[in-house]
């Protein structure tokens, strides 16, 4: 069995849910039995409802919190009418707005507020009872309850103090004790005194073999819990993000990233490394060697793959741009807007969709007014994108960080030419400058104004000089590298010779 450590999930992942579903598709091609455990608490949403929305199975899915239950990873099913049975005859009014429902019970100074699993549905994910206007629990459901939480009145707001975890049959599994940062975890036989602790005791319930491997995606507040409980099983662990600190780095010394440097301390427990691109793992390697004196095993895995190549059906806009992402400050899209509304003076017909959700949302849609390009530019919202690629001419990415870039990779698969900053490693490895985009230069002490314009200047350049069928073929000719068949013969190669080479 192969187990995937994560922290969380939501409705607008990062790329390490991506790419942990992309995996989940590739070993389960290749005929290798997965897990994937997520440590995170949901509390607004069903963790089901999120793993399959990005195509894991209910099967493959394992949350830390039900772990210790017999409740089954499950879409919510639970009904209002479910709910009213519960009410044991009592007399209430009813009102509904949208995903949420009250129950008012006359005379009792008592109210439910039920929050449903969608706008039209009768399935109730939660419920929340007040009681002389204080919150004093929630319940939560999928198919049965699943946890509560109890609540009392402290300072003037309601303070969580306990969360009970229930079987199938209602029969409390464990219990958690929590007193804002400090948690303990009653068990019928134990009592554990940090949530580092109930995962630690979560890997040593697996009774792993040394047939088992264990992947960690992120070790924040887990990996030492995990590492100190998975012997004799296998641990690998994969690389999502830049490993170190260049600025903090000398002929001395290097920084490691702050998520990955205990990973990297405990190489001589760790039987992997996984780097999504050559790059990343040549340096990676080559860093180890040079600071520590030590070659651990580095394999490059790509975190995602393509099933086919795209070609399109009709013919792609005219001078049509796609970018997708989290709406996070990180991604930049402020610039490749402004960079799209500088174009425009010279490519009138430009145009913009971006996808994705995040944070920024209002603020970017604030920036594309304040550009007069609402008639250009488009916010696309959270899309499965599969199909909508080959609509455009090009890509264009503002992040100056990508460890693999997914986005990229199926921007090549649709046939896309890119323009991004020529920065590690997802760039570098999808974009050949002159060949199928532009790679623009770029370092720390660029201002913004220089970045927007060189965006801007690229744009002009593919839609005014550029040969887009070469572009568009060179794009193609990298893409086939990353077809799943390709990545699933990664995958299966990396964990057979890791348990022959280890037993």
């Amino acid at each position: 069995m192969i187990y995937n450590f994560n922290l969380g999930i939501g409705w607008a992942s990062s790329g390490v849910e991506y790419a942990q579903a992309y995996r989940a598709r590739a070993l389960r091609n290749a005929g290798l039995e997965a897990r994937f455990v997520f440590t995170d608490m949901f509390p607004r949403d069903n963790i089901e409802h999120m793993t399959e929305n990005i195509g894991f199975l209910d099967s493959e899915v394992l949350w830390l919190y039900t772990f210790f239950t017999d409740c089954k990873i499950a879409p919510v099913t639970y009904t209002l009418s479910c709910l009213e049975e519960s009410f044991g005859g009592r007399s209430f009014t009813f009102s509904r707005e949208g995903k949420i429902a009250k129950y008012i019970f006359p005379g009792s100074n008592n109210f439910y507020t039920a929050y449903m699993a969608d706008d039209t549905g009768d399935r109730v994910h939660r419920v929340e009872m007040v009681s002389n206007g204080c919150l004093i629990r929630k319940d939560y459901y999928t198919y049965c309850r699943i946890y509560s939480e109890y609540y009392a009145p402290l300072d003037g707001k309601a303070h969580l103090y306990q969360r009970r975890f229930f079987n199938e049959d209602g029969t409390v599994a464990y219990e958690e004790i929590t007193d804002n940062d400090v948690v303990m975890y009653q068990f019928p036989d134990r009592l554990l005194c940090s949530k580092e602790e109930l995962v630690g005791y979560m890997v040593s319930r697996l009774q792993l073999t040394e047939e088992d491997v264990v992947i960690i995606d992120r070790t924040t507040g887990i990996g030492q819990a995990i590492m100190q409980n998975a012997a004799p099983a296998h641990i690998g662990i994969v690389i999502h993000a830049d490993h170190f600190s260049e600025s903090a780095t000398d002929e001395e010394y290097i920084l490691w990233n702050n998520f990955y440097e205990y990973a990297f301390s405990q190489h001589k427990r760790i039987a992997f490394y996984v780097t999504a691109t050559d790059a990343q793992n040549r340096l990676l390697t080559e860093q180890f060697q040079k600071y520590w004196n030590v070659s651990p095993r580095v394999v490059t895995i790509p975190v995602g793959s393509l099933d086919a190549l795209k070609r399109a059906d009709k013919p792609r806009k005219r001078h049509s741009l796609i970018t997708a992402s989290r709406l996070a400050s990180e991604k930049h899209l402020d610039w490749v807007i402004e960079a799209v509304a500088l174009a425009r003076e010279q490519v009138p017909d430009v145009s913009l969709d971006i996808y994705g959700k995040g944070g920024e949302e209002l603020k970017l849609m604030e920036l594309i007014a304040r550009k007069g390009c609402k008639d250009c530019i488009r916010l696309c919202g959270q899309q499965k994108l599969d199909e909508v690629y080959r609509g455009y001419e090009a890509y264009i990415s503002g992040s100056t960080s990508e460890g693999f870039g997914l986005t990229l990779m199926e921007a090549i698969g649709s046939g896309l030419p890119i323009i991004g900053f020529d920065v590690r490693y997802g760039n570098q490895t999808f974009i050949g400058d002159g060949e199928n985009g532009y790679l623009i230069p770029v370092h720390d002490k660029m201002e913004d104004k220089e970045r927007i314009r060189a965006l801007a200047a690229c744009i002009v350049r593919l839609f005014t000089e550029a040969d887009l069928v070469e572009f568009r073929w060179q794009s193609y000719k990298r893409a086939r590298a990353y077809l799943t068949e390709e990545v699933e013969k990664k995958w299966k190669e990396t964990i057979s010779q890791t348990i022959s080479c280890c037993c």
